[in-house]
C-alpha cells in the first residue's frame, strides 16, 4: 500500500486521536482506510500514543484512556510530554511581545516554557499565578543571566494546586485589580464545544479572571490538547485572539478552529504564522 505523504506522523496521530475520541474506539482496518497507509504505520502511530498514555491498545485496534474529567496530572508528568511542540509554541509565542508589555501568565508546562523565552525581553511587567514561571524569572536574576531592565514579576498569592499553580478569591481578587496588554492562557484541554477547560474548578475561576483583564487572550496549547474536556470550561474558543499551536494539529481541525479564532499561528511549520 502507498504511504500517505502528504501526512507528517504527528499530524497522523492527531488525526487517530481525535477519531478515537470522538467515536469511543477505532480498529487498524478502519485507519489503514482512511489515511491511506499501511497496517504497520497504523500500528507503530498507536504504540506511539499509547506510550505517551493518550489512547489504550486493544486487539485490532484503540480505545481511549478512561480517566477522570476531574483528573489532574502534576507538573512533573505533564512536563516530560511533547517537549518540542511546546518549545516551538513558546519560540512563536514569544515573538507577540514587545518590550515594555504588562504580561499575564497562567500555570502550565507550556507558559513555563514561554517564560525561559521572555528572559531576554527588556521591561516587562509579568503577573502569573504559577509558581514555576516566577521561579524562572527569579532564577534568572540570582544567577546574573537576566537583562539590565529585568521584567518585575508579580506572584499572585492563593492556593497551590497539583500544577503548581496559585488559584482561589485571593489569586482571583489581585489579577481582577489588574489590566493586562496580553495574556498567555494554558489549558488542560481544548475543544470546538467546550472551549479551554481544566480538571480543577479554582483554577477555572482564576483563569476566567485573567480572561476578563486582557486585552489579548492567547491560547498556546500543542495538538495533544485537542478532544480533551476538563470538569470546568473557563473560555470559549472566541473568547481566544489568537491560538499557538503546533504541526501536530491536523488542518482540518485548525480550518475549524479559525472560524471562531481570530488568529491561529502554527508554530514548526514551514510556514508559520498562519492567520486567519
Amino acid at each position: 500500500m502507498a504511504e500517505n505523504s502528504n501526512l507528517l506522523a504527528e499530524q497522523r496521530r492527531a488525526l487517530i486521536l481525535d477519531e478515537v475520541r470522538r467515536r469511543g474506539g477505532v480498529r487498524v482496518n478502519e485507519l489503514t482506510r482512511r489515511l491511506n497507509v499501511s497496517d504497520m504505520t497504523v500500528r507503530r502511530d498507536l504504540d506511539a500514543l499509547a506510550r505517551q498514555g493518550m489512547v489504550e491498545k486493544v486487539h485490532g485496534g484503540a480505545v481511549p484512556v478512561l480517566e477522570a474529567s476531574t483528573h489532574e496530572p502534576g507538573f512533573e508528568a505533564k512536563s516530560a510530554l511533547e517537549l518540542t511542540a511546546k518549545e516551538d509554541i513558546a519560540r512563536e509565542a514569544a515573538r507577540l511581545v514587545a518590550p515594555g508589555s504588562a504580561l499575564a501568565l497562567s500555570g502550565g508546562t507550556t507558559t513555563y516554557a514561554l517564560a525561559h523565552h521572555l528572559l531576554q525581553v527588556e521591561g516587562l511587567t509579568v503577573v502569573t499565578n504559577s509558581v514555576r514561571v516566577a521561579d524562572v524569572f527569579e532564577n534568572a536574576l540570582r544567577h546574573g543571566t537576566a537583562p539590565a531592565h529585568a521584567a518585575t514579576v508579580v506572584l499572585t498569592g492563593g492556593v497551590r494546586t497539583p500544577s503548581d499553580s496559585l488559584v482561589g478569591p485571593i489569586a482571583d481578587r489581585a489579577i481582577r485589580s489588574l489590566h493586562f496588554d496580553l495574556l498567555f492562557l494554558g489549558s488542560h484541554g481544548i475543544s470546538l464545544e467546550a472551549g479551554l477547560s481544566t480538571p480543577n474548578l479554582a483554577e477555572a475561576e482564576t483563569n476566567r479572571s485573567f480572561v476578563a483583564s486582557a486585552r489579548r487572550v492567547v491560547a498556546v496549547a500543542d495538538h495533544t490538547k485537542w478532544g480533551t474536556v476538563g470538569l470546568s470550561t473557563f473560555a470559549s474558543l472566541d473568547e481566544v485572539d489568537t491560538l499557538v499551536t503546533d504541526v501536530g494539529l491536523p488542518p482540518e481541525i485548525r480550518s475549524a478552529v479559525s472560524e471562531q479564532v481570530r488568529e491561529v499561528i502554527v508554530a514548526g511549520a514551514a510556514d508559520a504564522p498562519l492567520s486567519d
